[in-house]
């Protein structure tokens, strides 16, 4: 197997080109990410027309939408840059995200403009998504176009971790605004501070991009007249095409699932089902990003030695088999009183299940208003998990939790005044029920087990760095020079596009219809084990291959 010549050691122009091109991508990272640390706090401001349970899984899938199409940004930027060149592309890219992300920040809420609100967040949902699908591909092959062949997933694996530093960032100067501000005046509008400043950022990053040259192996292939006119139709012809596939299925989807079960899901378990307040979520998960941040460099470095795909799919299988022990393991460290409620005072819906529906709405357009779907709804709300006991047609939904027994009420053709009286009545009757039989309305931070809790979380962070450290190496030996920019985005935008940005309202949407905290790990689990199988079996290793072809 032929390879590139290398350097001893790393020379003073890698260095700038791996820190130019990673600071840059940890700026937009920053700004893709911002949406989803502060989520339930856009529900509140642009989504508060709907139920509160749909209005956190439409939040979600507005989030959702940024990676619905990274794709298509892929493809459209992917193939600009296997045209015209990987530094102006990732230029453009960067301002298109710095500029959406400011205006989410002065965008009027849904009390000022009404719908009008959610539909232009979503639109610059979707112009940061064109963004980010066209950032990371480029690059991610201009580090790795610079890069010595035994090299290649050490350098490469600066570009890896500015995803979680981005994370980290925006966690940060998050926790940075609420601490200034309080709460109370944080929720209100200090949360759009963390978007202005993305304009600030902006103008770094592209200040520093400037100052960088073309790739060394596009000015060579465009000299030689090697390029692709057409990149995009190419990298879908014949073998390419099958290759693409199958690094979609056996690498890039259960890096994603990993990726974002391990931070962004993680972050939402704690804050929205464990009810740990806001402020020690973001903490503890900073906590466990900084532990586990040095890993990435470590499983980049590791997999020039030892190969790529194995050590991403152990990542994959390591999630897979030990995600529901882990997640367990969080609910008894960061709020033992849900596990010691549930075990002495289980909460059981006894309803007639022909009412009971599965509560997923991502136009916001369904209205739950059976007696079971109030019932569930409201546990779901509080954090509380259930099970749903059969009874006979016709029969109101009863709540027996501990000792208590609360009837729920049909929503159906009440005014806005009765449906008022009838859900204070009922909330607060379910609340007193609830505490009674030790269900906290939040996590007590006295009895947060801090040590406990960041091991578990590092080991999420840990598995993400397996998967992910390695990857952008391993995705750009795969494909040739002339095509590469479009071919090694499209399957991994896909695959953390739609596998990966969809798992939060999925995972919760499954959650909230089955009232099992766990239940939604099944979809990470399911797309992890297939990656495993699929790479396993049908791509190859690539560590060291000649890339100048």
């Amino acid at each position: 197997m032929s390879t590139t010549p290398a350097p001893a050691t790393l020379t003073q122009g890698h260095k700038k080109v791996i820190f130019a091109s990673s600071l840059g991508t940890v700026f937009e990272w920053y700004d893709f990410f911002l949406y989803g640390s502060l989520a339930a706090i856009i529900a509140k401001q642009f989504f508060s027309g709907v139920n509160e349970t749909t209005g956190m899984i439409f939040a979600l899938l507005a989030f959702a939408a940024g990676f619905f199409v990274r794709p298509f940004g892929a493809a459209f930027f992917g193939s600009l840059g296997d045209r015209i060149g990987r530094k102006y592309t990732f230029l453009v890219t960067i301002l298109i995200m710095g500029i959406s992300t400011f205006l989410v920040g002065v965008l009027p809420n849904y009390a000022s403009i009404g719908f009008a609100a959610p539909v232009i967040l979503i639109i610059l949902r979707l112009a940061q998504g064109l963004a980010m699908g066209g950032e990371y591909g480029g690059a991610a092959t201009y580090v790795a176009e610079h890069a010595p062949a035994d090299k290649r997933g050490l350098y490469t694996s600066f570009i890896q971790c500015t995803a979680t530093l981005g994370l980290f960032m925006s966690l940060l100067i998050i926790l940075a605004c609420r601490y200034f501000l309080g709460n109370e005046a944080f929720e209100a509008w200090g949360w759009r501070i963390p978007f202005l400043v993305s304009i600030v950022l902006l103008g770094v990053s592209v200040w520093i991009r400037l100052q960088l040259s073309e790739s060394p192996l596009f000015q060579q292939m465009k000299a030689e007249g090697k390029g692709s006119k057409t990149p995009f139709r190419d990298s879908l012809k014949g073998g390419n095409l099958k290759l693409m596939l199958l690094v979609l299925l056996g690498a890039a989807a259960g890096q994603a699932v990993v990726w974002y079960g391990g931070q962004f899901y993680a972050l939402f378990f704690l804050s929205s089902m464990l009810k740990v307040d806001a402020t020690t979520s973001y903490l503890l998960i900073a906590a466990a990003l900084a532990l586990g941040v040095p890993f990435f460099i470590f499983f980049g470095w590791l997999s020039d030695r030892i190969g790529r795909k194995k050590i991403i799919l152990a990542g994959c299988l390591l999630a897979a088999i030990t995600y529901i022990p882990i997640f367990k393991g969080l609910t008894h460290f960061a709020n033992p009183a849900i596990e010691e409620a549930r075990t002495n005072s289980p909460a059981l819906v006894v309803a007639d299940p022909n009412t009971c529906s599965f509560q997923f709405d991502p136009v916001g357009m369904r209205k739950f208003t059976s007696s079971c779907d109030v019932a569930t709804a409201a546990l779901t709300k509080a954090g509380v998990p259930y099970e749903v006991k059969p009874t006979g047609a016709g029969s109101l939904a009863i709540i027996n939790v501990g000792s208590a027994s609360v009837t729920s009420y049909e929503a159906a053709g009440l005014t806005k005044e009765e449906g008022k009286a009838k859900a204070d009545a009922f909330g607060a009757e379910l609340k007193t029920a609830l505490t009674t039989a030790g269900y906290p309305a939040k996590a007590d931070n006295a009895r947060v087990n801090i040590p406990g809790t960041i091991f578990m979380l590092w080991l999420l962070v840990l598995y993400v760095t397996m998967v992910y450290g390695p990857i952008a190496a391993y995705l750009v030996e795969l494909f040739p020079t002339r095509i590469r920019y479009t071919s090694m985005s499209l399957p991994y935008h896909i695959g953390n596009g739609w596998f990966g940005g969809f798992l939060p309202a999925i995972s919760f949407a499954l959650v909230a219809g089955t009232g099992n905290l766990y239940y939604g790990l099944w979809y990470p689990i399911i797309i992890a084990l297939m990656t495993v199988v699929v790479g396993g079996l049908f791509l190859r290793e690539t560590r060291g291959v000649d890339i100048t072809k």
